[in-house]
């Protein structure tokens, strides 16, 4: 099947298809076969399979450290997203979470290895699967998909309060229809920020842990709430003014990152050098505090680069 190039109204279209009035949630099933319709379709009808597993994970596993679970959930929806995207669009590759061998060489590897294709969908079925686990509504579906390395949709739903965010390149980005807006914050110090702690506990814990204590003295408030799709998600939303985090994958990332872009903000590594799919250290802000907050990490030392 020949790929197209996405349509200048195919985030609206589908947007609108799913939001018939504005107070209104509607079914997120749409029947349009534009890469926009098809990321929406595979996040809301994975969502909506994890939700109800909720509370009866009965195989626990771990991956690279004991804090790093998998579960037949996770592995079931990976399978579920990729049958209905190869279903549209059988010439494409994908990077999903669950297809990696665990460990930051490994994903590295496996994104070299995919990162060439003209089209890479990129997928992480349950961002947040401690949470899950653990029964704490916080977890997320993300799905992007590349063209030629640079992304061009993102969406991540949420099931448990059936929030679904959606961008694409140039259009915007947006939540049940409503488009979405980076926060205003000028300074740290107005800024609600959070952080994440990977399953990586011998070089990105230790990192994470020195940037919370750095921040906490110079932010209106910390968070880590345990999912970085949906950490990036709430940036783009202006839930939060910023959100920074060492030792992500793609997956992590890709769709989230071009969220926060659409809506105003700015992602970048830890540096504050641009944003591609190798980034595994990042921050992300409402673009107004971003140079604050490279700059605390670079003086902390703890930008893992």
């Amino acid at each position: 099947m020949a790929a197209r190039k996405p349509r200048n109204n195919d985030i609206e279209s589908s947007v609108n298809t799913l939001n018939e009035h504005e107070n209104e949630k509607v079914p997120y099933i749409v029947s349009r076969k534009s890469y926009t319709a098809v990321a929406i379709n595979a996040a809301s009808k994975a969502g909506e399979w994890i939700k109800s597993r909720l509370g009866t994970v009965e195989q626990l596993n771990t991956k690279h450290s004991p804090a790093d679970l998998v579960t037949e959930v996770d592995k079931g929806a990976e399978q579920m997203i990729r049958r209905l995207i190869l279903t549209h669009f059988p010439d494409h590759a994908i990077l999903g979470e669950e297809g990696v061998e665990p460990g930051a060489e490994a994903s590295a590897r496996a994104l070299e290895a995919a990162r060439e294709e003209e089209y890479l969908w990129i997928i992480d079925p349950v961002d947040g699967t401690t949470n899950f686990v653990h029964s704490l509504p916080f977890y997320s579906v993300s799905i992007a998909l590349a063209h030629r390395g640079e992304v061009i949709v993102g969406v991540i739903y949420d099931p448990s309060r059936d929030e679904m965010f959606v961008a694409e390149k140039g259009k915007g980005a947006y939540v049940h229809g409503n488009r979405m807006q980076a926060s205003r914050e000028e300074t740290l110090g107005d800024s609600l920020v959070c952080i994440g702690f990977p399953p990586d506990r011998a070089f990105a814990q230790p990192l994470n842990m020195k940037i919370a204590q750095v921040l906490t003295p110079q932010v209106r408030g910390i968070r880590a709430l345990g999912s970085a799709a949906l950490h990036l998600a709430y940036v783009a939303s202006g839930r939060l003014s910023a959100y920074c985090e060492i030792g992500l994958n793609a997956w992590d990332v890709a769709a989230g990152a071009l969220l926060v872009q659409e809506s105003g903000g700015m992602i970048t590594d830890t540096l504050g050098r641009p944003y591609d799919l190798s980034v595994r250290h990042i921050a992300a802000t409402n673009t107004a505090i971003h140079s604050q907050l490279i700059q605390v990490l670079k003086e902390a030392d703890a930008t893992g680069l």
